[in-house]
């Protein structure tokens, strides 16, 4: 019994370890401490307030200044007051208000058919075997075309109206969005659809709590190159056989070697794309918010 007391009231090795391993002078807390805010270094710290828009910020003043410093020159670069000024007699004129519109609608309903059948093939694909053998593959085919090689296919099926536009959107929305979303239910760790099966979960309960939580984060990844792949889509359709879109107005300005409307349709496109995968950030952060990550 003696021996066991005095081993019960040993110190830890772990203890031991700590003590042996310190340097003079300096104490187990201090080595503790000194570890944590190393641990802090390496990661990125607290977030910024309203981080995401100091490098835009920035770049907007490098361009101000350099224009103010007569470094670019106007007639490749304009400044940025005549950007603003162009794009306030387009908006009075009442055309860009007219461009923006068509741009939007057409972004809007190709990204909605294109998240939605995404979205249906990754599902099938992912939870079944026999839709894994019949919609992978060709999708991972279409994923090797580039989307303009099949815009002279799609003029000859579909013409040159609106069907053809929002079918080109749809093509870069729903690649994206499939590819992520099919990964991240393959990825799913089988131990969880082990313990799915253990305590009986029906067929609804295993889609709510196992693939929709395991999904969900590569659904995400998606839906962001997503969101850029609409905007890229769009701007390169609306200056194909457009008659309205702020594609076809830089297209317009084009012809007329007017640099600073095709700056205002530019910084346009820039701020929808911003906006866009902003609100889609905000929206991941709010969802996933029981996933810790580097950026959290």
């Amino acid at each position: 019994m003696a021996n066991l007391n005095t081993t019960y009231n040993r110190p830890s090795a772990l203890a031991l370890t700590a003590d042996a391993l310190a340097l003079p002078g300096i104490s187990v807390e201090g080595n503790e401490a000194k570890a944590r805010r190393r641990r802090r270094r390496l990661g990125p710290g607290e977030r910024i307030p309203y981080g995401q828009f100091l490098g835009p910020t920035l770049l907007i003043l490098l361009w101000v200044g350099l224009s103010a410093g007569n470094v670019l020159d106007s007639r490749i670069v304009p400044a940025p007051w005549t950007v603003l000024e162009t794009a306030e007699r387009l908006w009075s004129s009442g055309r860009l208000p007219d461009d923006i519109l068509s741009s939007l609608g057409r972004a809007v309903r190709g990204f909605g058919i294109g998240l939605t059948i995404g979205i249906a093939l990754a599902i099938v694909s992912g939870l079944t075997r026999i839709g894994e053998a019949l919609i992978d593959g060709p999708v991972q085919i279409k994923r090797g075309i580039p989307n303009l090689g099949l815009i002279p296919l799609f003029i000859l099926w579909l013409g040159i109206g609106e069907e053809f536009k929002v079918a080109i959107i749809a093509l870069g929305v729903f690649v994206p969005i499939y590819i992520n979303t099919h990964a991240a239910l393959s990825g799913i760790d089988n131990r969880y659809v082990e313990l799915a099966e253990s305590v009986r979960l029906s067929r609804w309960q295993f889609v709510r709590h196992v693939v929709i939580p395991g999904a969900l984060p590569g659904f995400f990844i998606g839906l962001r190159l997503a969101v850029v792949g609409s905007w890229l889509s769009l701007i390169v359709i609306e200056q194909i056989n457009a008659t309205s879109g702020l594609g076809y107005m830089m297209f317009r300005a084009q012809n007329y070697g007017q640099t600073e409307v095709i700056f205002v349709g530019l910084l346009i496109y820039a701020v929808f794309g911003f906006v866009s995968n902003e609100v889609v950030r905000f929206t991941e952060r709010r969802v996933l918010s029981w996933q810790r990550t580097l950026t959290s």
